[in-house]
């Protein structure tokens, strides 16, 4: 059997990454030595385990708006917080100080806005007021970028109309709910000149005009005239481009989500060798879950969002008004590039 030196000296060296753009809130950045499976596990993971802080609780006092109690919860838990360092934050079913919330494993907002002119009042997320009892300087604050420093708009009120919550941040990530997710969008490209073949174009008269090549085609050799197809070539460089919302900078959410990848990886090697469970019982290995559902198929997260009317059985939720964004007492977090 030949061997191909070149081959050999770049898997020798490993994976191998190359940014190309980067931004505030972007980076562009090339993955090399690696394969099609490794490549895709990064951006899920990037995706929907990346742990940040998201409003989990509203505790409503007054609202006097014309968004009911839960219209406004729901915008309060989409608005991105700062996330910075929140390894700094335990996880509410880790926590051992509390049974729902304290300054460990949360960080808690105020909001109290009221109107008392006759034009409209705008109510935005620079009106959240984060309490100082938190586990560092930057987890929670509301992500503000707009050119006026307002963030994002969370209600209007007319004359005498009025809201004032509470609300609870907590440490969660996207596979449990959106409003935990650290990108907007990530995904990649290979093959630019479709020389695997991995995709039929589809097109009418011309291939080469109604497909028109990505920006990457300039950074790979096209395909010869006449080239034989080689069945056992496979890809091995993978153009990412990622997306954040603002709550964690571009290279931290890449280097979280490599760490969460190394410690998924390093559950699976813990039970193949522990059995079942691992030594621990936690077959997990501390990286982020889905939440466990009971045998009736309910969720087992505390309540979401109260109101003052107290909690009898007038909501299908359990409270006398709930709604099902319950507390996440899971995540993950992780930092440095490998």
């Amino acid at each position: 059997m030949d061997y191909d030196p070149m081959v050999m000296d770049a898997e020798a060296m490993g994976p191998s990454v190359k940014i190309t753009e980067a931004g505030a809130q972007h980076v562009d950045f090339e993955l090399q030595n690696v394969d099609l499976a490794f490549a895709n596990s990064l951006r899920r993971v990037v995706l929907a385990e990346v742990p940040t802080m998201a409003v989990d609780l509203v505790e409503v006092e007054a609202n006097t708006s014309v968004l009911a109690d839960e219209f406004i919860a729901h915008r309060l838990g989409l608005i991105p917080l700062n996330s910075k360092n929140v390894d700094d934050v335990s996880y509410s079913r880790d926590c051992d100080n509390c049974d729902n919330y304290c300054d460990q494993c949360s960080v808690t907002l105020t909001l109290h806005a009221r109107c008392t002119g006759d034009e409209i009042m705008k109510v935005y997320a620079r009106d959240l007021v984060v309490d100082q009892g938190r586990p560092n300087q930057w987890v929670g604050n509301p992500v503000i970028t707009d050119v006026d420093g307002l963030g994002t708009i969370i209600c209007k009120l007319r004359k005498d109309q009025e809201l004032r919550m509470k609300c609870i941040a907590k440490k969660g990530i996207a596979k449990e709910h959106a409003k935990w997710a650290p990108v907007a969008a990530v995904g990649f490209e290979y093959d630019p000149h479709n020389k695997l073949k991995h995709t039929d174009l589809w097109y009418e008269t011309d291939a080469e005009k109604e497909w028109p090549k990505s920006k990457y085609a300039e950074w790979e050799e096209p395909p010869q005239e006449g080239e034989p197809f080689d069945y056992d070539a496979a890809p091995d460089r993978f153009y990412f481009e990622l997306e954040t919302v603002g709550n964690l900078d571009p290279d931290a959410v890449v280097q979280q989500g490599i760490k969460v990848l190394q410690q998924k990886l390093a559950a699976v090697i813990q039970d193949l060798t522990e059995g079942e469970g691992g030594a621990n019982g936690d077959a997990y290995g501390g990286a982020p879950r889905s939440p466990d559902v009971g045998m009736n198929g309910g969720n087992w997260q505390d309540q979401g969002y109260t109101t003052p009317f107290g909690s009898g059985n007038a909501s299908a939720w359990g409270g006398g008004a709930t709604t099902p964004f319950g507390a996440t007492p899971y995540g993950q977090n992780g930092s440095g590039w490998s």
